[in-house]
């Protein structure tokens, strides 16, 4: 079963159409626990004593999870039953006749889980050469839970994570933080707790917080709107990310390093061209040359402008 990304999933729990098995996979330990406890929250609050279960792979027995997944939910559709370090329950502590039925009584569990409950396997390292590990990475919905696929991802993610700490954000100040800490979960997840503890006591954080707290993560806003705009020829839509991304509070010379990227990522014949651009741009920003929107502007709209030749200055 191919992998699912953590928007995918959100949706699903927002849905409450949870599917019986998920595997949260990743090396970010504290991301999986997160994604879990997402899991756990589609029960309210008052009931979650009696519809979500925690259990420990190391110890445990196969039976024990069988007659969690098989409870019936009480005033709720499903329950929840979480298994963290589930690596260990795939791997016997022995080798033996025994171990070897518990294996086999757990595939014959994958295989057909219980309808009322979502079983979730918070996973280590996994060994992929053992059968039961291939079962579970075949029947369950596998989420790489520190994976974040674009930057509307990782606006979403900015916001499930704020929400659930009671951080009041402005409505500006997902994409400025993801515009300075870029795709990675973990520098994301840092740059909110940075500027969360710079704006304590402020109503709301907002970009300028951003801006002042958070460093600028080396791979920030490298494939992200412009970018791509510019790699399709798009003007409009590049000026457009443009100016959402001035508005938000970028500075103009991180922006003039997204659109480096950009050129070096352009078809051959449009290379050298854009890279020259950027060049002019770049002295006419640091010589104070022009307003720094306009010059940015003029530059996306140069780059854009493969059949009708560079513009003249």
């Amino acid at each position: 079963m191919p992998p699912l990304a953590t928007s995918v999933l959100r949706t699903q729990i927002s849905s409450g159409e949870t599917a019986p098995l998920y595997a949260l996979v990743g090396g970010d330990e504290i991301e999986k626990s997160a994604v879990a406890a997402e899991l756990a929250d589609m029960v309210d609050e008052g009931l979650r004593a009696f519809n979500v279960e925690r259990m420990y792979g190391g110890e445990m027995k196969v039976h024990e999870l069988i007659d969690a997944a098989n409870t019936l939910p009480m005033m709720v559709p499903r329950r929840v039953v979480i298994v963290h370090e589930a690596e260990k329950l795939f791997v016997p502590k022995r080798e033996s006749k025994a171990a070897d039925e518990e294996l086999q009584r757990l595939e014959e569990f994958l295989q057909s889980p219980a309808e009322t409950t979502t079983i979730v396997f918070v996973c280590g390292a996994l060994d992929m050469r053992r059968r039961i590990v291939k079962k579970l990475v075949n029947v369950a919905q596998v989420v790489n839970c520190g994976l974040i696929e674009n930057e509307a991802d990782a606006e979403r993610w900015v916001k499930v994570r704020a929400a659930r700490e009671g951080i009041t954000l402005d409505p500006a100040t997902p994409r400025a933080l993801v515009a300075r800490a870029g795709l990675d979960v973990v520098r994301l997840r840092a740059g909110l707790e940075r500027v969360s503890l710079f704006a304590m006591g402020q109503p709301a954080i907002t970009p300028d917080d951003v801006r002042e707290a958070v460093p600028a993560g080396p791979e920030a806003h490298t494939d992200f709107g412009i970018a791509n705009a510019i790699q399709r020829n798009d003007v409009r839509e590049a000026l457009r990310e443009v100016g959402r991304s001035l508005d938000s509070g970028m500075v103009p010379f991180f922006i003039l390093g997204q659109l480096r990227i950009a050129a070096l990522r352009l078809p051959s014949k449009r290379i050298k061209p854009a890279v020259e651009a950027v060049f002019r741009t770049d002295i006419a920003l640091k010589s104070s040359g022009g307003d720094a929107r306009i010059l940015i502007e003029r530059l996306v709209v140069e780059m854009c402008e493969e059949q009708r030749g560079p513009l003249r200055r």
